[in-house]
């Protein structure tokens, strides 16, 4: 603030009284002289807050100090200041009017002095002026460019956070929903058979110590992703539609009736997609023993050749809590379809029931996978593919 100012009137006073020696055709430098290459400099601390009133003082005092016939120097170091000033500051078209208006008086007042004006001299003052405009709108567009990529930046890694802010919400969502609904799910039956059913306890009780390490073991997986802490694997697999399986027994075990049909050649998917439609399916089947009061549910996997098809379907008389999404699950079973390119529709069935159905781009990839029961056709089995 204060520096510029300071190192400007150094640079003209002292410039100045070393040029006046070269000059014994100018006035002689006295108190006025010095007072108005001071001046300009302290009229600059005020350039951020009042610009354009600053580069007319700053003008005018040069104006002056060249008009009283004082030695030449570099005076015209504030002026160039103050017009930059200006022009950073937004004003584009005052800065040349006042150019224009000082080129007009200096002028005049040569004239009147009795100094001959000529083309040269109009050239030369109108050149300089506009050097100085030329550099300040230089420095303006590259501030304004180097604004923007700093606003571009920050925009991005805002996007970038709350995506992955999102991404780690629905994970989290998933995970829990789905454990801790069959956690508490098996402990109710465990209390409810307490007494009269110790067999189906220890059952219930062995499912929960399953579901309890698993969502442990998920947990740690997503917690060592979000700590960073280093660039190793996850030590934990991506969950995929190879799980599918594991994912219909645990539905079975909290007392809904699972049937899954995978139609069409299966094949290797890309990572991303294969974990949206495992999660997808986990989080239609959560529904399924939170929401829908079901007996059964069907699970449909049909590989495409250019997508994949996901269906689930229950026979229950509820659903999720709004079939437009107000809970998390529908709209971050969307969004995670969405961010893929597909889409996903879910609401209650005209004979019925409540239906999710998905469609996920699957990618051009014919690398075909072994179905995980050897593919024997059944009831909850894998169809082979057509042809």
């Amino acid at each position: 603030m204060f520096a510029l100012p300071a190192l400007l009137a150094v640079v003209q006073v002292g410039f100045t009284t070393f040029a006046a020696d070269n000059q014994p055709e100018r006035a002689s430098l006295d108190v006025l002289g010095y007072a108005l290459l001071v001046a300009g400099p302290v009229a600059l601390l005020a350039r951020r807050r009042h610009p354009l009133p600053v580069l007319v003082v700053v003008a005018a005092v040069t104006v002056a100090y060249l008009a009283l016939d004082y030695p030449y120097g570099p005076v015209f170091a504030s002026t160039v200041v103050a017009f930059v000033s200006a022009v950073l500051a937004g004003h584009r078209r005052a800065p040349w009017a006042v150019a224009a208006v000082t080129v007009a008086v200096h002028g005049m007042l040569q004239y009147l002095g009795g100094e001959p004006l000529t083309w040269t001299y109009f050239a030369g003052v109108a050149a300089w002026l506009t050097a100085a405009l030329a550099l300040a709108e230089v420095i303006r567009v590259r501030g304004e460019r180097a604004a923007e990529a700093d606003r571009t930046r920050a925009e991005e890694a805002r996007r970038r956070a709350g995506e992955e802010r999102l991404q780690i919400a629905r994970e989290l969502h998933d995970v829990l929903a789905h454990h801790i609904s069959l956690i508490n799910i098996q402990a109710g039956v465990a209390l409810h058979l307490m007494d009269s059913d110790p067999a189906q306890v220890r059952e219930s009780l062995t499912t929960i110590k399953q579901e309890s390490r698993d969502v442990l073991r998920e947990l740690r997986s997503a917690l060592e992703v979000l700590r960073g802490s280093d660039e190793s694997a996850p030590k934990a697999p991506t969950p995929g539609l190879d799980r599918l399986d594991e994912l219909v027994e645990r539905s079975r075990a909290a007392g809904i009736t699972v049937h899954r049909t995978v139609t069409g050649r299966r094949r290797q998917l890309p990572a991303q997609v294969d974990t949206a439609a495992f999660r997808i399916v986990q989080e239609a089947l959560t529904n399924v023993y939170r929401h829908a009061h079901a007996t059964r549910a069907d699970v449909v996997v049909e590989y495409g050749e250019r997508e994949l098809v996901l269906v689930v379907d229950d026979d229950g008389t509820g659903g999720p809590p709004s079939p437009s999404g107000t809970g998390s699950g529908l709209p971050g079973m969307r969004e995670r379809a969405a961010a893929l390119g597909g889409s996903l529709e879910a609401g209650r069935r005209a004979d019925g029931g409540f239906r999710v159905r998905a469609i996920l781009p699957a990618g051009d990839r014919a690398v075909d996978v072994a179905p995980a029961d050897g593919g024997a056709p059944s009831d909850g089995g894998v169809r082979p593919a057509a042809g």
